[in-house]
């Protein structure tokens, strides 16, 4: 076994991606012995490049340069994939808030969606805690995988939104890099979208905004959740 892993990651060194340049892979391929006799780096080289020294087949510069360039692609689309939805392969039958979320992790991600999550329940000290939260911050900051393995409980906090204690009377707001916190201007709790600068209104008796969808869920596993969803809209 040992022998064999040795084997495979002695391949794996010789492969292209491992050299910074065809000369560097081809000198490595010269031996010590080839110098002695030859007297000459370049044409100990040259006798590799022709298949007359070195280890096994050797590449031709072509293709050399055509696998190097396979592999510099290749580990550049796994640096840009995006990471697997945390909602896969999760069993979310009877929780309805975190099938809620699944549907629109992918979205949000993306960036098709920006949902804002108004959150009302009981803190782990008892308290009565209310918030609202930008999804896509959260996801961007945080691993999901510990809610949807209900590990966790997606819960509001003071550096959300907004949020508040309703046994303290504690309140708090922050603007995210999605949403500013409008609060000051008679008209209650807005936030604007800072992509197409439009105002989500989160009045239940008011109308939500342009592009922005209210939806009530019915769940037992929070006191209160409400979901706005926006849609931004670009020019051409």
């Amino acid at each position: 076994m040992a022998a064999a892993a040795a084997a495979e990651e002695y391949e794996e060194e010789k492969k292209p991606h491992s050299y910074a340049t065809y000369d560097d892979y081809l000198d490595d391929q010269v031996t010590e012995e080839d110098l002695y006799y030859l007297e000459d780096e370049e044409l100990a080289r040259n006798l590799v490049e022709l298949g007359y020294r070195g280890d096994g087949d050797i590449l031709k510069r072509e293709e050399f340069e055509a696998r190097k360039k396979a592999e510099r692609e290749k580990h550049l689309h796994k640096e840009s994939a995006p990471p697997p939805l945390a909602s896969m392969g999760k069993n979310l039958s009877d929780k309805p808030f975190l099938q809620a979320l699944a549907t629109r992790e992918e979205l949000v991600r993306n960036g098709k969606l920006t949902t804002i999550i108004f959150v009302r329940d009981f803190n782990s000290k008892g308290h009565e805690v209310s918030g609202y939260i930008d999804l896509a911050h959260r996801l961007k900051t945080e691993s999901f995988e510990a809610y949807f393995s209900c590990r966790r409980r997606f819960m509001p906090r003071p550096t959300d939104l907004a949020f508040f204690n309703w046994d303290t009377q504690t309140s708090t707001s922050a603007s995210s890099p999605n949403f500013q916190v409008i609060a000051d201007n008679g008209a209650g709790l807005l936030f604007k979208n800072k992509r197409d600068r439009k105002v989500i209104n989160v009045n239940p008796e008011a109308s939500p905004g342009d592009n922005t969808q209210r939806s009530e869920l019915r769940t037992t596993e929070y006191l209160h959740v409400v979901f706005y969803d926006h849609t931004t809209r670009r020019k051409g």
